[in-house]
């Protein structure tokens, strides 16, 4: 994420029309991308007639020009300032295998004449038939024709960038499942052959493993104290006796290096009852510090969830997190208390966590759970998201909802916080028939309708509505 996202720009051609509008759409363009924030390559406008593709040999010439920078380029805006040839169009970007944003330009009034009308309202129309024809995916976004110097532009590129995130770090990653799944939990049952359909290698390690590997370490390793540092920087850890603040450190490096030598993008951790009963320890406040760093955490191999996270994260450029759909908020039917043991990133919640004893293990085997990081999620807006495998396919579903300032008491352990959701109780009867597990995964922002994009549009997911 730390690369600054470059767009590839392309412009259209007609014969008959006036072509001279061409050479202030790519200065149009340039200005609109460079002023968002963004990069752009372009192709030489004495290429072809006016800097645009028309003909089929002009297309093809774009295209090898696009194949010349393969890598260099992560979406590709193709921009109508008139009515659009669509063979130049289809040669130009049937190959592009990026997201592909079609923009139109406006026609003004006063302006209406043989020599500045543009008809991209129309052409627009010939390019999308075509490139459905041919079975060429691309972006759409309203209003149909827009400026590339209007503020609402900026809008559609900003989501446009989202998606090209998404679309191209979801293509193919790589999770690492630490640990088998709960035996209690068939809840978070996956196909993973059906993953790796969708381009997700899943990398397996036995958490006995891990176990040795912590035992391993030595508290004067230079990698353990500098990683206990960073967690007692982190967070609260005031509260934790000192041999169970550097397990805890030692769990969390012994983690990276999983995720440094198998190159992973995202985990998914057992995380009970193990942990608690032979390391005396609960790595909620680990998944917490690896989240705030970019480093997609799950916990419970909930490995679906790590996917939406995922998604979400890379469209937002923000921490998101896993939560369980917990409790009821009094008789107030569009509100809910989603919460989890402490998996949460410090920079979703309301303050500096505290690290305490996870008090469900602590009823049973006192002290054995230190490690979960108490707080509360901060009010912003949010959107909800999860997935699951059915018939070697991936369903995901998304909705938007806020996170509210409402209280919820001191006694309520973990970190959780009160959502209101828009028509709730019809949204939870079509997650219960639809066979949704008991977690939903959060990201800071609405952003439903690109997540909707760059799944249905580009990755082939099956979408669910759950908004009715």
């Amino acid at each position: 994420m730390g690369k600054k996202m470059t767009f590839a720009l392309c412009f259209c051609n007609r014969g008959f029309m006036p072509g001279e509008l061409i050479y202030g759409a790519r200065a149009d363009m340039v200005k609109a991308v460079t002023e968002a924030g963004y990069d752009y390559i372009i192709m030489d406008e004495n290429a072809t007639r006016y800097g645009g593709v028309e003909t089929r040999a002009e297309g093809k010439l774009y295209a090898q020009w696009l194949k010349e920078h393969d890598g260099d380029y992560d979406g590709v805006i193709f921009s109508m300032p008139i009515f659009a040839d669509e063979n130049g169009a289809i040669e130009a970007l049937k190959d592009a295998n990026v997201p592909v944003l079609l923009q139109a330009y406006p026609d003004e009034i006063g302006k209406m004449d043989f020599n500045h009308r543009r008809d991209a309202f129309c052409g627009k129309f010939s390019v999308t038939d075509v490139f459905t024809q041919y079975g060429v995916p691309f972006t759409v976004l309203k209003p149909h024709v827009v400026h590339p110097l209007s503020p609402k532009f900026a809008e559609n590129l900003r989501d446009f960038a989202a998606v090209c995130r998404v679309v191209n770090g979801m293509k193919r990653f790589s999770i690492g499942c630490i640990g088998a799944r709960t035996t209690a939990f068939k809840t978070v049952r996956f196909d993973e052959i059906a993953m790796q359909k969708y381009g997700i290698t899943v990398e397996s390690f036995d958490l006995s493993e891990l176990f040795e590997k912590v035992k391993a370490k030595q508290d004067d390793d230079p990698a353990v104290l500098a990683k206990a540092e960073r967690l007692e920087n982190y967070t609260d850890f005031s509260l934790v006796p000192r041999e169970n603040k550097f397990t805890l450190a030692k769990i969390s490096v012994v983690i990276d290096e999983y995720i440094d030598g198998y190159q992973l993008d995202a985990i998914t951790l057992r995380c009970w009852n193990e942990m608690e009963t032979y390391l005396r320890v609960c790595p909620c406040v680990l998944l917490s510090e690896l989240n705030d760093r970019g480093i997609v955490a799950s916990c419970e191999i909930d490995l679906c969830s790590a996917i939406v996270m995922r998604a979400m994260n890379l469209a937002s450029e923000i921490p998101t997190a896993v939560l369980d759909w917990n409790n009821n908020y009094g008789d107030e039917e569009d509100k809910v208390i989603l919460f989890h043991c402490g998996p949460v990133a410090q920079s979703l919640m309301a303050g500096r966590g505290t690290v305490t004893n996870h008090k469900m293990f602590d009823k049973g085997d006192p002290g054995s759970g230190w490690g979960s990081n108490e707080g509360r999620i901060k009010p912003m807006d949010v959107t909800i998201s999860n997935c699951q495998t059915k018939d070697g396919k991936i369903f995901v579903y998304a909705s938007e909802a806020e996170f509210t300032d409402d209280i919820i008491e001191d006694a309520f352990f973990g970190c959780g916080g009160v959502a209101k959701i828009t028509d709730l109780q019809n949204k939870l009867v079509r997650l219960t028939r639809g066979g949704f597990k008991h977690h939903t995964a959060i990201g800071e922002g609405h952003m439903k309708e690109i997540l909707k994009e760059a799944f249905t549009t580009y990755l082939n997911y099956e979408w669910v509505d759950i908004d009715g």
